[in-house]
């Protein structure tokens, strides 16, 4: 078992000098607002972690061309208008 690059034997002499400079009767309250201190840390670091990731992600989208998907939709909307405009010039001819 290694926490921390600490070893079973010296996480056990942590706890045995904590339990005597401490007491019994604080032990549970300091062990409890460590796991706080833990949690809040942790909960910090992965926020940083998320924002860098935004940015980068962000940064990224930025220096990219336009996408395929924009040219293949105005592709669309011309050939949909084609249509429209022969369509128009048939009802033309057929009325003269």
């Amino acid at each position: 078992m290694n926490i921390f690059g600490v070893g079973l034997p010296e996480v056990t002499v942590i706890l045995v000098l904590a339990l005597l400079i401490f007491g019994p009767k604080k032990l549970p309250e300091l062990g409890k607002q460590l796991g706080k201190t833990l949690k809040s840390l942790k909960k910090a670091s992965n926020e940083f972690q998320n924002e860098i990731e935004q940015v980068i992600n962000e940064s990224e989208k930025e220096d990219l061309p336009k996408s395929p998907e924009n040219n293949y939709t105005n592709g669309l909307d011309q050939v949909t208008k084609e249509p429209e405009k022969k369509d128009l010039s048939k009802s033309d001819s057929n009325d003269k």
